[in-house]
């Protein structure tokens, strides 16, 4: 993923014909693109760039890891499974085994890529690798220092009733959930 028209129908194509950088922050930028319509036309798109994110369905003991925090865009706290954005040219394997060390002290070392998907491809190119592990062992954790979160342990049935509650709502959760529940059915990470 990530390479560009690599399922494109030509036909329906964009084509760019300049871009305007409008902002460069800590870990987006935001950009308003000149587009050429497949009818000919012009278009503007507003595009955030971001790095791209990797996220951890952990299991121990069958039971999800998951921390809550606060996040700014919704005015709450988010309960959510471990994740976190690359640093620039970080391997996403690496990527996640560092981010579930750094925010709950479990590690793993058989990390296996679940699925690669885009957050809002409408308006963002973030891709999220999503990585699962069911041996997940316990240790230290090493929060960056504007990280404020818990950690704590969910069922499969605990995870639904939070689904239900609105108290996960974010989409790489629901998906891992999801994911969860299809393995314990098929015995199958598909």
């Amino acid at each position: 993923m990530g390479e560009q028209h690599l399922h494109s129908k030509p036909e329906l194509d964009e084509v760019t014909l300049s871009t305007q950088p409008v902002f460069d922050g800590k870990i987006i930028s935001l950009q308003v693109d000149t587009v050429r319509l497949p009818d000919g036309n012009t278009a503007t798109r507003e595009v955030v760039k971001h790095p791209g994110a990797v996220a951890v369905l952990a299991l121990n003991n069958n039971k999800m890891l998951v921390v809550e925090q606060y996040r700014q865009p919704m005015q709450r706290t988010e309960v959510e499974i471990p994740a976190g954005k690359l640093d620039k040219g970080e391997d996403p394997l690496v990527a996640a085994g560092r981010e579930l060390q750094e925010e709950t002290g479990f590690h793993s070392g058989d990390l296996k890529l679940l699925k690669s998907f885009y957050t809002s491809p409408g308006f963002a190119d973030e891709i999220i690798h999503l990585y699962v592990t069911t041996n997940a062992q316990p240790g230290d954790m090493s929060l960056d220092e504007d990280e404020f979160l818990e950690v704590s342990e969910l069922t499969l049935e605990e995870a639904y009733q939070y689904m239900a509650d609105g108290r996960i709502a974010d989409a790489k959760t629901m998906m891992a959930v999801y994911a969860w529940h299809l393995y314990t059915l098929t015995g199958q990470w598909n």
